[in-house]
């Protein structure tokens, strides 16, 4: 197999945006690059888009697991070309596991899924730096635009 993937980032469900802000942040030492008001907030370290995500969507006020509470959204593996997502998509596709989305999300293209066990997974690949969306102040404006899933499949080897 030629393509090969890495651990990208972690997207986690929390109860209150502010105080998993200020653990990752303020104690674990990441920046935020991103917050969407109090509904969710992108952090990093070293200048990548993001290492972390964190949400409310579901979990505003909630209590920690079982499911359907705080605890991971997804899991998520980077690969390290268009080519190579394509590929793995395509075995993805071949084996008859459904999508969950796709979104082009300007510095990324994701495709969504689930694992066997209905965990949440997210396989993508980055655009080069050079082309991530940035804003007049040089700040990275992210989007969740549609992905032709079609058009990467057409490029799997």
């Amino acid at each position: 197999m030629t393509d090969h993937a890495t651990i990208g980032h972690v997207h986690l469900r929390v109860s209150d945006l502010e105080r998993a802000i200020a653990f990752y942040r303020d104690i674990l030492g990441f920046e935020v690059t991103q917050q969407y008001g109090n509904q969710a907030a992108f952090l990093s370290a070293g200048g990548y888009h993001h290492h972390i995500g964190l949400n409310t969507w579901d979990s505003l006020g909630a209590t920690p697991p079982p499911s359907g509470h705080t605890g991971l959204y997804h899991s998520a593996f980077l690969y390290p070309d268009r080519a190579s997502l394509a590929a793995v998509l395509k075995r993805v596709v071949d084996a008859g596991i459904p999508l969950d989305g796709a979104a082009d999300h300007g510095v990324s293209e994701a495709i969504y899924l689930r694992d066997p066990d209905e965990n949440g997974v997210e396989i993508y690949r980055d655009r080069p730096q050079a082309d991530w969306p940035r804003d007049a102040a040089g700040k990275l404006v992210m989007s969740n635009a549609r992905l032709d899933v079609a058009a990467l499949l057409e490029e799997a080897p």
